[in-house]
């Protein structure tokens, strides 16, 4: 018999999510981490972010004062201390998660995690001298920022330095690309005070988000200040005597820190842990394929978060690679396997914000991509100066649009650029979770005054 019913690699969100509640249905669960516990999000992604991200809201909120009738100086930011405060708040959550682990029954084991064979009886693995066996693994290592081959890579950062390290404000900071860390980096780091350029290769930032919330985020990031250099390629990174030189088709960049957003990818991760000698069948990129169930092709092997190839879930590789849905799938795999209840992860109705400065959100189908599933749709949308502006004269806009399928009136999409985007679109989620139809949207009644409102008032439609 198995000392173990489960084993997890990795105590991200996803790990941890799978762990805890396999534990509460009385799976005895060993889980393994080379790192501090908590994974990407909690230790340098989502929460070091947000709490960076505040910091940068109440700037604006200082500077925007006077027009209310405060009197304000000119605010100064104390760089250092505000990470070393957010730094305090990831040890304290680190803190939190092994707690969380330990009163769930989970046992805890610090090191690197290798799966050194399979037998009829499970699986073998070694982490350290240590040696336990298992009945089934979950794989949730997550993924680690890529950097491209370029010339001078060695003088730049990656998204993981910046939200984990302590280091001096860069006055002028380059960062380079276009998804959701490229964006969010530059604004907030914009929004803190450093003179920051934001680096694309398409014309646009957020490929895969509505094209309009493209659009419309675009222009507000370069009328908040941040610059834009769009439709460009990095040649190479030299230091120079000032600081950092990026080389590119185009000008080069100078800057003080460059900063590589180029994406993450699992392989790293998923090498050297044993999956290869088993015959795990992988992506290129490293990402363990897996089924609807989140099985490997090797029974008992699963994977779920970054490190997964949703290819049994129809979804392109990383389509989804967010922190919730490492945890939704993290608890599916613990209820099937140790609750016989089935728990479908709801793929069409994921809200996910981007947190810069001003937030972008969005949940269910842009309007390519309802189109292009062959969706006769109509389109409403409305943008405005929100209201917290109309005193200070400020260059912010909201932008809010519908995306309603013409054949049973469902809202289909719903995207915003704007103030509070993320927690407006979480509300939203619920709705359009429970199949939510325009009718639904016209007969709620609106909270007034909100800027949530528009998206029940909304009744011309645009297209």
């Amino acid at each position: 018999m198995a000392d173990l019913d489960l084993f997890v690699i990795g105590a991200g969100s996803g790990g941890v999510a799978c762990a805890r509640r396999a534990a509460a249905y009385g799976a005895r669960v060993a889980i393994a981490e080379r790192s501090r516990i908590g994974g990407t999000c909690v230790i340098r992604g989502c929460v070091p972010k947000k709490l960076m991200h505040f910091a940068g809201q109440l700037g604006a909120a200082i500077k925007a004062a006077p027009a209310y009738g405060w009197a304000a100086g000119e605010p100064h930011l104390d760089f250092r201390r505000l990470l070393e405060a957010r730094n305090r708040e990831i040890a304290r959550l680190n803190g939190v998660y092994i707690g969380m682990l330990e009163r769930a029954g989970v046992r805890l084991l610090a090191g690197e995690a290798r799966i050194l064979d399979r037998d009829g009886d499970g699986f073998r693995v070694a982490v350290g001298a240590e040696r336990v066996s298992a009945t089934r693994v979950l794989v949730a290592t997550g993924a680690r920022p890529t950097l491209p081959p370029l010339p001078g890579v060695e003088h730049a950062l990656t998204s993981d330095a910046i939200l984990e390290d302590l280091y001096d404000q860069p006055p002028r900071v380059a960062v380079v690309g276009g998804g959701y860390i490229g964006v969010e980096l530059s604004s907030i780091l914009h929004a803190l005070g450093s003179e920051a350029t934001l680096v694309i290769r398409r014309t646009l930032p957020l490929a895969g988000f509505d094209q309009e919330l493209r659009e419309r985020l675009t222009e507000q990031l370069v009328a908040h200040g941040l610059r834009l250099r769009a439709d460009c390629r990095i040649a190479r990174i030299e230091q120079a005597a000032a600081g950092l030189v990026l080389h590119t088709d185009g000008a080069p960049v100078e800057a003080d820190a460059v900063i590589l957003a180029t994406g993450r990818d699992p392989l790293p991760n998923t090498r050297g842990i044993g999956l290869e000698a088993l015959g795990v069948a992988m992506h290129d990129n490293g990402a363990i394929r897996v089924d609807g169930r989140y099985e490997s092709s090797v029974p008992g092997l699963l994977a779920v978060g970054d490190c997964a190839d949703h290819a049994g879930h129809g979804m392109d590789p990383g389509q989804h690679d967010l922190t919730p849905i490492a945890i939704a799938e993290g608890r599916h795999v613990a209820e099937r396997l140790y609750n016989d209840h089935q728990v479908a992860v709801a793929y069409d109705t994921v809200p996910t914000a981007v947190f810069g400065v001003p937030q972008a959100g969005s949940v269910g189908l842009s309007e390519e991509q309802a189109r292009g599933r062959g969706r006769d749709v109509r389109i409403y949308r409305t943008e405005f100066r929100p209201m917290l502006h109309t005193l200070t004269g400020g260059p912010a806009r909201t932008f809010m649009k519908l995306v309603v399928d013409k054949a049973d009136d469902r809202v289909l999409g719903l995207h915003m650029v704007g103030d509070d985007a993320a927690e407006i679109v979480q509300g939203f989620a619920v709705a359009m979770t429970a199949g939510a139809t325009k009718a639904d949207f016209d007969a709620t009644v609106a909270l007034h005054p909100t800027a949530a409102e528009e998206f029940v008032t909304m009744y011309q439609p645009a297209a």
